[in-house]
């Protein structure tokens, strides 16, 4: 499973646990909460009424006095109240009044009059000085008919004449839990979904993070140029830029063994001939011989150097991770400047070029390195080109790119050579001399390419040989 599928899960795990046990403790305190406030106010109401009954009860004027009458009259009011978007019309409590013995005196619906509630708690409770309250079902096994009962004691004095229960059915306080458990489960799923979405959003800022340095940990592993991703601050960026460090210590320590090993061994073959040659110098020979073996010396000398250069050329491009300096460059103006600087050796050879180059094609580049990847490749197509031959060069366009084409009219390239002719230090002899070049030029090539974003091939056709350079438009 992906790590943002994993971050994304355990966060909507902690998330909606957290989200459920929270809303659950809620819903289970919603309607108690409810409850007791309902019994605080019914607390006070009992006492109130029962203040107002003690006289008449008393006098023994309860049942026909003005309490009895108000409190009729109260049962029939209608109300014009909404209350949180519930209409409440009809008076919701009433009310008992007992005597010193627990007998009904007073019944607000009169219809427990005459009966004994002495045993019921609220009223037992409160003719013994305590707070009493209970709560009864109408029908035992349906919690809607349930009903909060609040008594008060009614007294004379310090002596308690009678007791007062107000009871409110607890279904009329039900719809304003249920409003309040519905807005909070509705709250409670807004509040999760945006969390969700918070988690998602750094779910995915993270992973898209690690996604980079994976890809260019893979980039790095293929040997391919990779350029360290911008990360935000903290730990990934930390470890991006130790990843890079590590790279750069290990590809410097690599590249630096593999190219000692390579120099050392190219270099072997000249300096033996320069050390032959010095040695022989030493003796008594013709002058002839003499010039010989000082001609020798120098072309293996100019040999080194070339090889010594194009090493250096080509380390300096391969070491690299992008374009220092690119810019808008000209093919045509490009090609015509290489070919100027190139003149003397095609009038050696009495070479022609035939050019074909609009003057909008453009590239995005760094002049310099282009400049030398296109000497290599006409250093080659010269080298390759019978004397008095032709060497034609042209552009084509598609997406995104332009394509350099080189074509000599040489005598090709051997199949068993055409997979190697890239690898560093692979060289064919030369038609004419039968000699072989450093063999780092088409390698060079092969990098100032890749690092432009582009790419080289190079095969035969029907007359000759084709280099195609192909690179970004400008």
């Amino acid at each position: 499973m992906r790590l943002s599928y994993r971050i994304f899960l355990g966060f909507f795990l902690l998330v909606g646990l957290a989200t459920y046990f929270v809303l659950r403790i809620f819903m289970q305190e919603v309607r108690p909460g409810v409850r007791q406030g309902m019994e605080v106010a019914l607390v006070d109401t009992a006492n109130l009424l029962a203040e107002v009954a003690a006289p008449e009860l008393k006098a023994g004027t309860l049942d026909k006095g003005p309490f009895a009458e108000a409190a009729r009259r109260f049962s029939e009011r209608s109300f014009n109240a909404r209350i949180w978007d519930v209409d409440h019309r009809k008076a919701g409590f009433r009310v008992h009044v007992m005597d010193a013995k627990g007998v009904v005196l007073f019944d607000s619906e009169t219809l427990d009059q005459g009966q004994d509630f002495s045993t019921w708690n609220d009223v037992y409770r409160t003719l013994r000085g305590q707070y009493g309250a209970r709560s009864t079902r109408s029908d035992p096994k349906d919690e809607s008919t349930s009903s909060m009962h609040v008594a008060a004691p009614i007294m004379d004095g310090p002596k308690i004449i009678g007791v007062l229960s107000v009871a409110v059915p607890t279904a009329s306080v039900v719809p304003f839990a249920r409003r309040s458990q519905q807005r909070v489960f509705r709250a409670s799923l807004l509040i999760m979904s945006v969390a969700l979405l918070l988690g998602l959003g750094l779910s995915f800022a993270l992973t898209r993070s690690v996604e980079k340095l994976r890809d260019y940990a893979k980039e790095v592993s293929l040997g391919r140029r990779a350029i360290l991703p911008k990360l935000a601050g903290g730990e990934l960026a930390e470890l991006g830029r130790a990843l890079e460090t590590m790279r750069e210590k290990l590809e410097g320590r690599r590249y630096v063994e593999r190219y000692v090993h390579t120099l050392t061994h190219e270099m072997k073959s000249p300096l033996s001939a320069i050390h032959g040659a010095a040695e022989l110098l030493q003796e008594d020979m013709p002058e002839a011989d003499r010039q010989r073996f000082l001609s020798n010396i120098r072309e293996q000398e100019e040999r080194l150097q070339r090889l010594i250069q194009r090493m250096l050329d080509l380390a300096s491009v391969e070491q690299r991770q992008g374009l220092q300096q690119p810019a808008r460059v000209s093919l045509a103006t490009l090609v015509e400047g290489v070919l100027e600087s190139l003149h003397p050796r095609l009038a050696l050879r009495n070479l022609k070029t035939a050019i074909s180059i609009p003057a909008e094609a453009q590239v995005q580049g760094e002049i310099f390195l282009l400049e030398q990847a296109l000497s290599n490749l006409l250093d080659n197509a010269m080298e390759f080109s019978e004397p008095g031959g032709a060497i034609q060069i042209s552009t084509e366009a598609s997406a995104g790119f332009h394509t350099l084409v080189i074509r000599d009219a040489g005598p090709g390239i051997p199949d068993y050579a055409l997979e190697k002719i890239f690898d560093p230090f692979y060289s064919l002899p030369r038609p004419d001399t039968g000699k072989k070049s450093t063999g780092l030029g088409l390698s060079f090539v092969r990098q100032v390419a890749e690092l432009h974003g582009g790419s080289i091939q190079v095969g035969n056709v029907e007359s000759g040989c084709e280099a195609r350079l192909a690179l970004p438009k400008g």
